[in-house]
């Protein structure tokens, strides 16, 4: 990928004759699995992959020069099996390990269990990582290195009762979260005395099911802040150096969806002061690695410090897009022990970066929750320039249960935000996903957001422009009337097509002699009424005295429609052709559900009887595919509103599932540690 004239890596310094590795393993999967042999690669270092066996045919298993199977799909019994993922690293002769994100890179036994063997860690020595590991630890030493804290308890909570409180201590609203925790995963915010019960059981669950560790702490909730983290990356000779800032703001449920580098809020003097007190830390636990230390800011600039990551973080490439830098190449040279070749007057912040993680979730409920399936088509955006896709699959691809959802970290560039802004939008309309729900949807929609475009965000900013969840684009008039001018011309082609036999002489068809049509189009069950004429090179719509000329490729056989509307480019994707004039139109990144008729279809149509909406409000159904980790009603027990009647594990994150009404419990359909597709009745009232 060239980028104005240049490498991605135009700053990666490096020598020729620089003693390397000759061959790594990498302890992971999907895209941060390719993302390091990627680094690889350009580096003439042989690669060796680790594989379960749901991931035989995996992108990364095919990448890289060679691959282990280490066991069956679940986590617990291949990619986080230290014992086979060490035998893989002998019988194949790796000299190191780079352990990518999660799993076992931030498990301080297994680097030190590589250190015995005399093998390679690429990342920090295993006491900085217990040192940053162990969240009530590293908040006692960045506090004795001068680092801002945000005011909290100093050690691990007893018991619920000790966890009110300290809450009532500190003051409302609190944050409770798991002390060896990370990813979002056993982090709670309560309000009041019941909230922190419940997350400190729910938290304490998560952090047990996730890490091993159900230590929890407590700390004062800065409300409305933005989540801003400082990249540093530090050898074994003293040496350290920062890469800047990554804004992190827009998440849900304290997951990362969207970030960017720089940010827009801080100015150079915060920078260099958050900067310089993320390396102090770094050198304070004699970090060796690349690392993020994650602060939280607040309106005024004031910020604190929330945790440290000991590990390559998931949005690193943004920080690579502005500053030249490969940081996994980086982190391969230190870990061969070579000083840092970089200044910290030669990591510049040069134009801007945005990423979007693509995610195979359903953003309608609860902005994301997993979805499940097989691509049936599948292409990224790479055409376009200033654009960069990290994935880990490709069409035929299963997004299982076992693993996280995500499917891409799109990565966009421009000499400034707009530019990258602009490129992102045109990446999300022209990324082709099928088989599986994801969440473009919501991602395009945050960045043609008014406050996100202004750079108004906190990590808030999900549930404050979207109060009642995400409901998919809201059309305008006039976007309404593109749709519509777009969904006629797409029925008149289909029309035309339907009417085609290519190479076949033995049908007589008679060519049609109409050019011009008078079509109704239900959106979103509002009519809307064209007169459409067939033109040399595409049709004219006439809406309400409106003309729309449309004009480009109406085919078909691709999976994206790069079409001109008034001459302004407009990207639509068919998702589905239902018959009967009736589409799945993927329009401005959302799909809406369209239907084109003449006036006399339209005019029977409307005597068909709508289907009635069933009441669901005696069921309690899974949102998501996962595990029942509890089940805690039985047949004749009485429930009341929004009571919790079981406990959903999905992709590690539990979920707790309430009744939507008061009643007596009719039946259960499944126990404690059965598995559930999304939709499956687990409980049904009388």
């Amino acid at each position: 990928m060239k980028l104005y004239d240049r490498e991605m890596y135009w700053n990666d310094k490096f020598q020729t004759d620089e003693a390397k590795f000759d061959k790594i393993l990498i302890a992971n999967r999907g895209e941060i699995a390719c993302r390091v042999i990627n680094t690889c690669r350009r580096l003439g270092i042989k690669t060796v992959a680790v594989h379960s066996a749901a991931d035989a045919l995996a992108v990364h298993t095919r990448m890289a020069d060679e691959s282990v199977c280490i066991g069956p799909a679940p986590t617990s019994e291949s990619y986080l099996r230290m014992d086979k993922i060490l035998k893989a690293v002998q019988d194949s002769g790796a000299q190191a390990v780079h352990p990518g994100y999660g799993f076992l890179s931030e498990n301080t036994v297994f680097a030190a269990r590589l250190k015995e063997i005399g093998v390679s860690f690429v990342g920090p020595n295993s006491e900085a990582i217990h040192a940053m590991g162990d969240k009530i630890e590293s908040k006692r030493i960045a506090a004795k290195a001068g680092v801002n804290m945000i005011p909290g308890y100093d050690g691990a909570i007893k018991d619920a009762d000790h966890c009110v409180q300290l809450a009532n201590n500190i003051g409302y609203p609190v944050m409770i979260k798991a002390s060896a925790g990370g990813g979002g995963k056993g982090m709670r915010i309560a309000h009041n005395d019941e909230e922190a019960r419940i997350a400190f059981r729910l938290s304490q669950q998560e952090a047990k099911a996730s890490f091993g560790d159900d230590r929890m702490l407590i700390e004062k909730f800065i409300e409305n802040p933005r989540h801003i983290e400082i990249q540093v990356l530090c050898d074994k000779h003293g040496n350290s150096l920062w890469l800047n800032e990554r804004e992190c703001s827009i998440q849900r449920r304290n997951q990362k969806v969207i970030e960017e580098a720089p940010s827009v809020f801080l100015d150079p003097e915060t920078r260099k002061a958050m900067g310089e007190q993320a390396c102090r830390l770094a050198k304070a636990v004699g970090y060796d690695s690349a690392g993020t230390v994650e602060f939280l800011v607040d309106r005024n600039k004031n910020f604190y410090f929330l945790e440290m990551n000991t590990r390559l973080q998931v949005e690193h490439p943004i920080t690579e897009m502005i500053t030249g830098v490969d940081i996994v190449h980086q982190m391969l040279r230190v870990a061969h022990g070579h000083k840092l070749l970089h200044q910290q007057a030669d990591i510049p912040v040069d134009g801007w970066a945005l990423e979007c993680r693509v995610y195979a979730e359903d953003p309608f409920k609860n902005f994301g929750m997993p979805s499940i399936g097989r691509l049936s088509r599948y292409v990224e955006p790479t055409h376009l320039p200033n654009t960069r896709c990290d994935s880990g699959i490709m069409e035929g691809s299963e997004i299982s249960i076992y693993y996280d959802p995500m499917i891409c970290k799109l990565v966009t560039y421009g000499k400034d935000r707009s530019h990258a802004l602009d490129t992102m939008v045109v990446a999300l309309d022209s990324y082709v996903i099928k088989g599986v729900t994801h969440n473009i949807p919501l991602l395009r929609d945050i960045l043609t957001e008014e406050r996100f475009i202004k750079g108004d965000i906190s990590t808030n900013y999900l549930p404050e422009v979207y109060p009642d969840g995400f409901k998919g684009k809201q059309l305008n008039l006039r976007e309404s009337q593109e749709l519509t001018a777009l969904a006629c011309a797409v029925y008149l082609k289909d029309q035309q097509r339907s009417r085609t036999f290519i190479n076949q002489r033995r049908i007589p068809v008679t060519e049609s002699k109409k050019n011009t049509w008078s079509l109704n189009t239900l959106i979103n069950k509002v009519r809307i009424q064209a007169q459409v004429t067939k033109k040399q090179e595409g049709f004219k719509v006439v809406i309400a005295g409106d003309v729309f000329e449309v004009k480009g490729n109406l085919s078909f056989t691709s999976p994206l429609m790069d079409i001109t509307l008034n001459g302004e480019q407009r990207l639509l994707q068919i998702n589905q052709r239902r018959g009967g004039g009736k589409y799945d139109l993927r329009f401005h990144g959302t799909v809406y559900p369209v239907t084109v008729l003449d006036d006399l279809a339209y005019q029977l149509n409307e005597h068909m009887l709508e289907k009635k909406v069933v009441d669901t409000s005696t069921l309690v159904m899974a949102p998501m595919p996962g595990m029942l980790r509890s089940v805690s009603t039985a047949p004749g027990d009485t429930v009341a509103e929004h009571q919790e009647v079981c406990v959903l594990e999905a992709m590690k994150m539990q979920n707790s599932l309430v009744s939507a009404k008061a009643g007596k419990v009719k039946k259960v359909y499944f126990k404690t540690g059965d598995t559930v597709n999304e939709g499956d009745v687990i409980v049904e009232l009388e």
